[in-house]
């Protein structure tokens, strides 16, 4: 079986979602694709355009591009660049990595986080999908023919419960059994989006805006610095990673200070400084992680947990969001293969499909962040394309829902004798942006 742009009869399969981000949205759009019905119930009482710059790799871009309407509207405020300039610290040029052999795999969407997620918000409430704001959950349950949640203290039942609510999920608490609570993983983001009005009128910096969109990168040791032109070099976009040993109980994500910024980036290439010193607002958000979960699914099958409430993304592998999109289109399709009647066979299939290559996602962050961080910058001149980004077939040249119909079959066959956990919680350190 493909997939198929047509509309299927109603499966009887109803899907309760928690949260209303990219993976909750795409599994919700995704099950009323197979003909699920899908409820979503999301935390905030409205929804606002915030944020700053994210990336949708090819693998995701595809699945946009099953939605009709939406890449023609996502198109015109995504970052139009060839590829990404590589300098050091000091300002020194070393390398640029080009997108061609990215574009043979497909289309990348990278923009401002929330005005692609209001295009795909409202793409949801266009197909009839129910999404009740300012929702509080307080419960999950389930038995062997229904699961739910006790939402704003109304109990609401559904065939499965799909935790798309971050990393904060109250669901890792059922599926794991306890509260595992995040731990500082000693670094942060100062992260910026703003209109690049100042960036233009600095001589020193305008080269970024005024030749249409541009992507840069600065790497230093355990810092670095990248900065993004887009919309034609309308807006302005940038982010650092560095050293932090800030408490996270003392909150994750606040307003940041210039001044601090560039305490952090002191002797770096005067023109970094000049693009932080042009920056209205910051954000100083705490990277912190939390130890791996050996299962994404409940005891009885019925409750799984998706994007970043199962595995959060270091930035560093411009993959988080992709493969929360990657979740949703996945257990749509293993519901639809699987019927009302074995639901729970349809999220452990889920899980098999999808734990492996996750993991190996994942892996990509935490290499490129210490190939950029550790680097010897007296002999990378040498070899400066160690430095690329992961942008490899396996990884952009994926079509998670064709992939899912293909391996149905031989993984429920797997989980027939293969009832092990996917890999011991020892083998990875999850990290996320929390």
């Amino acid at each position: 079986m493909s997939p198929s742009t047509e509309q299927p009869q109603p499966s009887g399969i109803k899907v309760i979602i928690v949260g209303a981000g990219f993976a909750g949205l795409t599994a919700a759009i995704e099950c009323h694709r197979k003909g699920h019905e899908a409820l979503v119930l999301e935390s905030f009482a409205e929804l606002k355009v915030l944020g700053d710059i994210i990336s949708f790799g090819p693998n995701a871009g595809r699945i946009f591009e099953r939605w009709p309407g939406v890449p023609e509207q996502l198109d015109p405020i995504c970052i139009k660049t060839k590829g990404l300039t590589y300098k050091s610290y000091l300002g020194d040029y070393l390398f640029y990595q080009s997108w061609d052999k990215e574009r043979s795999y497909g289309k990348a969407y990278n923009g401002h986080r929330g005005e692609i997620h209001e295009i795909v918000y409202n793409h949801a409430l266009s197909l009839g999908i129910e999404i009740r704001l300012d929702q509080k959950i307080t419960e999950y349950f389930e038995d062997e023919k229904e699961a739910g949640v006790v939402s704003n203290g109304q109990r609401i039942v559904g065939d499965i419960v799909l935790a798309a609510d971050g990393v904060r999920s109250t669901g890792r608490t059922l599926v794991l059994g306890y509260e595992d609570k995040p731990k500082s993983s000693g670094y942060a983001i100062y992260r910026a989006w703003f209109d690049s009005a100042g960036i233009a009128n600095n001589p020193k910096t305008k080269y970024l805006v005024e030749n249409g969109d541009t992507h840069s990168a600065w790497l230093g040791p355990d810092i670095h610095f990248l900065a993004a032109s887009i919309k034609d070099g309308k807006d302005f976009s940038w982010v650092c990673t560095h050293k932090d040993e800030a408490d996270v109980e003392e909150g994750w994500q606040e307003p940041g200070r210039v001044e601090d910024a560039l305490k952090v980036l002191e002797g770096w290439d005067p023109i970094v400084h000049e693009i932080v010193k042009a920056t209205p607002f910051l954000v100083d958000w705490k990277l912190v992680y939390r130890d791996p979960m050996p299962t994404w699914i409940s005891p009885k099958g019925r409750i799984a947990l998706i994007g970043d409430a199962a595995h959060p993304f270091l930035p560093t592998s411009v993959q988080g969001a992709s493969q929360a999109m990657e979740d949703g289109a996945t257990v749509a399709v293993c519901l639809a293969l699987s019927g009302k009647n074995k639901v729970p066979e349809a999220l452990r299939a889920f899980e098999k499909i999808r734990y492996g290559r996750v993991l190996a996602a994942q892996k990509t962050g935490e290499t490129t962040r210490d190939t950029w961080h550790k680097a010897d910058f007296d002999k990378i001149k040498e070899n400066p394309e160690s430095l690329k980004l992961v942008r490899e077939p396996w990884l952009m040249d994926h079509d998670a829902e064709a992939h899912a119909y293909k391996v149905y079959p031989e993984t429920i066959a797997l989980l027939g004798v293969d009832k092990e956990p996917i890999v011991e919680a020892a083998q990875l350190r999850m990290v996320e942006v929390a």
